[in-house]
C-alpha cells in the first residue's frame, strides 16, 4: 500500500480542453503584450487548442500515436513559445518569415488530428504483439535483454563496422538495453507492491547508456536512461517519495548546466582516428573539468551567435535553443519560399533505403539533414556528416510546400500511428508502447519526415524482434545466468489506487497474466 505524501509521476492519458483554451489564451495574452503580431498569436492559440484535439483523440500518452502528437507539438513549437514569453520577447522576432512558419506549423498539427482521426479506424482491435511477457518470464526477459545489450553493444563500439554490413543491422535493430530497463523497472515496480522501482538489470543497463552518451558527447544517449525510466514509472503510476522528487530536480538541473554544454563542447574535439581509446581519454579529461567546459561552450554558443544567422532569442539559450524547432524550420521555408520546393528525392530514397545492401550493394546513404544545411549555406562543400534537424512539418513544406504539408505528411502519420498502435496496443497492455514512445521523444520533433519513413521500416523491425526476443529468446538467456523464476509478482490492485473487484482499472496495471 502507499503511504500518503508521496508524489505520481505526471502520465495523462488526456488533457482537459478548457485547461488547454485557458492555456493558449494566457501565452496568446502575454504575445500580444510583448508586440507580437496578432495573427501569429492566433495562429498559436489555434496550435495549442488543436494539439491537445489530438493528443487525446490519440489516447494520450497510453498509446505511441499520442506520444508522438505530444513530443511534436511541445518540443517543435510550444517550449520554444514559452520560453519566448517568460525571456518577455515577440514571439515572431528573429524569424524571416514569421506569419507563414507558424501557418506551417498550424497546417501541420491540423494534418496531424486528420492522421490521428483515420488511424484509430484502422488500427488492429487488439495488439498484434500482444500481451505476451508475463509473471513467468518478465525477470528473466530484463536479464536476457540487458545481457544481449550488453554483448552487442561491446560489440558494436570495440570491432569496425561497415555500412551494409552484419554488424551494422545490428545497431539498427540493438534496443535491448531500454528494453531492459524498462522491464526491470516495470517488474521491480509490481514485484515491490510500488515501494521501488530500481533493481540491478536497470541500473546496470541505464548506467551503459548514460555512459555510452558521455563518451559519444551525445545528448540523445545522456538522457535516454531517465527518459525510459520516467516512461516506465509514468505507465504504472509509480509514486516518488518528496526526497526522491528533490533529488530528480536535483540532477535535470546538473544535466541541464553542466552535461549539455559538455555534450555540445566536446563534440568538436572528437578522435580525429575514432579510438575508442582517445574519445574516452577527451571525455574523461572534459569530465574532471566540467565548470571549464561549461564556460568554454557558453562562449562558443556566444561567438557563433554573433557570427552566424541570429536564433530564436535575444541571446544564446543553450539547451532551449535546441527544445524547439521554430528558427529552424523558419530558415527552410524561407529557402523553399526563395529557390523553391526541393522535390521528392527524400522520400522515394527513404523508401528505397528499405532495401538490404545484398540486393544493391552500393547503396547511397544520403543525410538530408546535411543536404538542407548545404541549401542554407551553414555548412563547408567537403562537410558530408554534419546536419541541422527540422520539424516534419518543416521538412514537409520544403519537400512540396502545402501539398507537402496537408497531403503528404499526414499519409506517412497515418501509416505510421496505425503500424505501431497496432503493433503495440496501449501501454496498459504491452510493454513494447514504453519503447516506442521513448523513440518518438526525438523522433517526432526533430526527425523530418525522413524519419518517419525510417520508423515505418527499421524502428518498426527492431520493436518486433525485441518484443520477440524478449518473450521467447531472453527468458532462456536469463535462466542461464540466474536460473528459473522464484519470485511471483504480487497481485494487487495497481499502484497509488484502492483495491477494486471489477474491471474499471486497464489490465497492464493487473497481474501480468
Amino acid at each position: 500500500m502507499y503511504k500518503r505524501g508521496r508524489v505520481r509521476i505526471p502520465y495523462p492519458e488526456r488533457i482537459p480542453l478548457q485547461y488547454a483554451i485557458a492555456f493558449a489564451t494566457l501565452l496568446s495574452a502575454f504575445q500580444l503584450y510583448q508586440g507580437t503580431n496578432p495573427f501569429f498569436s492566433l495562429y498559436s492559440f489555434l496550435f495549442i487548442a488543436i494539439a491537445a484535439i489530438a493528443f487525446n483523440l490519440a489516447g494520450g500518452f497510453t498509446r505511441p500515436s499520442g506520444a508522438y502528437v505530444f513530443f511534436y507539438a511541445v518540443l517543435a513549437v510550444i517550449l520554444g513559445l514559452c520560453w519566448k514569453a517568460i525571456l518577455g520577447e515577440a514571439a515572431d522576432s528573429h524569424l524571416l518569415l514569421p506569419l507563414l512558419t507558424m501557418k506551417v506549423f498550424l497546417g501541420g498539427i491540423t494534418a496531424m488530428l486528420g492522421a490521428v482521426f483515420i488511424s484509430r479506424r484502422l488500427t488492429a482491435k487488439r495488439p498484434l504483439l500482444g500481451r505476451m511477457v508475463t509473471d513467468s518470464n518478465i525477470q528473466n526477459a530484463t536479464v536476457g535483454c540487458m545481457v544481449t545489450g550488453l554483448v552487442l553493444t561491446a560489440v558494436l563500439t570495440f570491432v569496425p563496422r561497415q555500412s551494409g554490413s552484419i554488424l551494422s543491422s545490428l545497431a539498427q535493430i540493438n534496443r535491448f538495453l531500454p528494453m531492459a530497463m524498462m522491464l526491470g523497472v516495470i517488474h521491480q515496480i509490481r514485484r515491490s507492491g510500488g515501494t521501488s522501482s530500481i533493481n540491478l538489470p536497470v541500473l546496470i543497463s541505464g548506467t551503459v547508456m548514460f555512459i555510452g552518451g558521455l563518451f559519444s558527447f551525445s545528448k540523445e544517449g545522456i538522457f535516454t536512461p531517465i527518459v525510459c525510466w520516467l516512461i516506465a514509472v509514468g505507465s504504472q503510476r509509480y509514486k516518488l517519495k518528496l526526497y526522491q522528487v528533490i533529488g530528480l530536480i536535483l540532477v535535470a538541473i546538473f544535466m541541464v548546466r553542466y552535461l549539455v554544454p559538455y555534450s555540445q563542447y566536446g563534440r568538436n574535439y572528437r578522435s580525429e582516428t575514432g579510438s575508442i581509446t582517445e574519445e574516452a581519454a577527451i571525455a574523461i579529461s572534459f569530465l574532471a573539468d566540467l565548470d571549464n567546459v561549461r564556460q568554454k561552450s557558453a562562449a562558443n554558443a556566444a561567438d557563433e551567435f554573433e557570427n552566424e544567422a541570429q536564433g530564436y532569442y535575444n541571446t544564446p539559450q543553450g539547451l532551449f535553443d535546441r527544445l524547439q524547432m521554430i528558427s529552424v524550420d523558419d530558415a527552410l521555408i524561407d529557402l523553399t519560399e526563395r529557390k523553391g520546393a526541393f522535390g521528392y528525392a527524400p522520400i522515394v530514397n527513404g523508401f528505397a533505403n528499405f532495401i538490404p545492401h545484398v540486393f544493391w550493394p552500393n547503396k547511397p546513404s544520403i543525410g538530408y539533414g546535411n543536404v538542407y544545411a548545404h541549401q542554407l549555406g551553414g555548412l563547408t562543400d567537403d562537410d558530408t556528416t554534419t546536419g541541422i534537424s527540422f520539424s516534419p512539418s518543416g521538412e514537409g513544406y520544403h519537400i512540396d510546400r502545402w501539398v507537402g504539408v496537408l497531403i503528404l505528411a499526414p499519409v506517412l502519420w497515418i501509416m505510421l500511428f496505425t503500424l505501431f498502435d497496432s503493433l503495440c496496443g496501449t501501454v496498459r497492455e504491452t510493454p513494447w508502447g514504453l519503447l516506442v514512445i521513448a523513440l518518438f521523444s526525438h523522433s517526432a520533433p526533430e526527425g523530418m519526415l525522413g524519419g518517419v519513413i525510417y520508423m515505418l521500416g527499421f524502428s518498426a523491425f527492431s520493436i518486433v524482434v525485441a518484443a520477440f526476443s524478449a518473450t521467447y529468446l531472453m527468458p532462456l538467456l536469463g535462466t542461464l545466468f540466474k536460473g528459473p523464476e522464484r519470485i511471483t509478482l504480487q497481485r494487487s490492485a495497481p499502484i497509488g489506487s484502492k483495491q477494486r473487484a471489477s474491471g474499471a482499472l486497464s489490465r497492464w496495471h493487473q497481474p501480468l497474466n
